[in-house]
């Protein structure tokens, strides 16, 4: 009997970047306790183990899709650090875990007013079924065509999954389309000479304004990994000064991306904003034009494993939450590790619990200490204001990442990578939400640190993705292939 023990790891949530948009001139310093980490994929001991459960990152934004201003996108993305060429077996979302978006509508912290909940299981079909082949996808050789769609003979092993929507504290909830296939993992141009085709039929319209897309894509975010987790050993310091403005930085000044070249699984959901806000009025709210919402990962609380066939192993009990992702770099760099697996496990509204981290961020400390520039290391409300209220009076602290629907969407042209720190502003992304192109690494140092770090630009040194993003659902690029991918970073 193997028992799935809850893994709790959340991935990004909010450093402590967004508070010292309204308090730039009140920040101070002093001293605090623990160091922190800062962003990386695998934020917590027990989620580290549990890749597919593991949320890399998560984004919540009005579409800046040209015509599609009246829609708002989320996106999950998992499995953190897919090196594109490992099959034979690649990558795939596990059918045992339950990926779920939740959104909050009534600012009441709990987001339990909408949620969408995506189950998916494994089909061995084509010649790999009929002939044991060692291989999920084969292709363009003699006698096998190419892959070139989702009935392609080839296409061994085929991912379906459902959604369902539920509204408020219902149980059984609306199951909006079932037997869609998730597009696989991007093996290589023999196999698949055209993948970005081939993925696109994995976009499927769900009616009344819906749509959705479930496969691999290339891995949107972008850091200074290794130096960052060497002490904070960036590679300009003191005081990290970046050579660059921060308007649309289209090279990346002097740090190294140790996340290009690899890959991601993404769920991406477009739905209109009016199914969101609580009045149904969408960008027109006025009630309550701010939603929360977060992503989690959910697995069954035991699972009993047959000794001679998997496909009758048995799950029991309550699916138990493993990962919650909302602000990136949360869990990451202001929760201590002590308490990171539980932090995993609690819901957003349980956020009072883990209060002095974000009154005493570890990771200003850290950055004083590494740079021996003051940082604003104690008393800080404005982080707490920002991360885990809707407003300052609010009594009830939830981590949750917060958008604003009655702010326009800036086109992906014109999207500034500091989003409110930029000159000029771009209110349109984090904390407004967040977008794949939002620096959100630079933005949290900068913030975290303080005026010091604000003043000087501090910067990892990487500003701007490996590969270009889209302007258009599902807004993340397309994969690396197995074949042709050389990490050169």
């Amino acid at each position: 009997m193997t028992s799935f023990q809850t893994r709790r790891t959340a991935l990004y949530a909010g450093l402590a970047l967004v508070a010292a948009f309204t308090a730039l001139l009140a920040l101070r310093s002093a001293s605090a306790p623990e160091a922190a980490r800062a962003a990386s994929h695998r934020e917590a001991p027990l989620i580290a183990l549990d890749p597919t459960a593991d949320i890399s990152d998560f984004f919540f934004f009005r579409s800046y899709e040209p015509g599609k201003a009246d829609k708002v996108d989320l996106i999950m993305n998992v499995i953190p650090g897919e090196e594109p060429s490992s099959g034979p077996n690649y990558w795939n979302f596990d059918p045992s875990v339950t990926y779920a978006l939740n959104v909050d509508n009534d600012r009441d912290g709990v987001a339990n007013d909408v949620r969408f909940e995506f189950h998916f299981q494994n089909e061995i079909r084509g010649i790999v079924r009929d002939a044991k082949l060692p291989l999920s996808y084969v292709g363009g050789i003699t006698g096998v065509p190419p892959i070139t769609d989702f009935d392609s003979v080839g296409f061994g092993l085929r991912q379906h999954y459902t959604v369902t929507m539920f509204h408020g504290k219902e149980h059984k909830g609306q199951v909006l389309a079932s037997g869609l296939v998730a597009a696989p993992s991007n093996v290589g141009p023999r196999t698949m000479p055209n993948y970005d085709s081939l993925a696109a039929q994995g976009i499927y319209d769900l009616g009344n304004g819906m749509k959705v897309f479930a496969g691999q894509r290339d891995d949107p975010f972008y850091i200074d990994l290794g130096a960052t987790f060497d002490s904070l050993n960036f590679r300009r310091t003191p005081p990290i000064l970046s050579t660059v403005e921060d308007s649309n930085d289209n090279i990346n000044p002097y740090g190294v991306d140790q996340l290009s070249g690899f890959n991601v699984h993404s769920i991406a959901l477009e739905v209109p904003a009016s199914l969101l806000t609580s009045d149904g009025q969408g960008a027109d709210a006025t009630a309550q034009p701010k939603l929360g919402a977060y992503a989690e990962t959910e697995r069954p609380k035991v699972t009993v494993a047959s000794e001679k066939d998997p496909a009758k192993d048995r799950e029991h009990g309550k699916d138990v939450q493993v990962q919650r992702l909302a602000n990136p770099l949360v869990n990451e760099a202001i929760i201590g590790t002590i308490d990171k697996d539980l932090w995993n496990r609690l819901d957003p509204e349980n956020e009072s619990r883990f209060l002095d981290y974000y009154e005493t961020p570890r990771l200003a400390l850290a950055l004083q200490l590494a740079t021996g520039v003051p940082a604003a290391v104690s008393n800080r409300d404005d982080l707490v204001n920002l991360l885990l209220k809707y407003a300052p009076t609010d009594q009830r602290l939830s981590e949750l990442l917060r958008l604003d629907v009655s702010v326009p969407p800036t086109p992906l042209a014109s999207q500034r990578r500091m989003t409110a720190l930029a000159t000029p502003a771009d209110p349109a992304g984090w904390p407004n939400g967040r977008r794949p192109k939002d620096d959100v690494t630079d933005i949290a140092v900068r913030v975290v640190g303080g005026i010091n770090y604000i003043a000087a630009r501090a910067s990892d040194g990487v500003n701007t993705n490996d590969v270009a993003l889209p302007s258009q659902f599902p807004f993340i690029a397309s994969p690396h292939d197995g074949r042709n991918r050389v990490h050169g970073n």
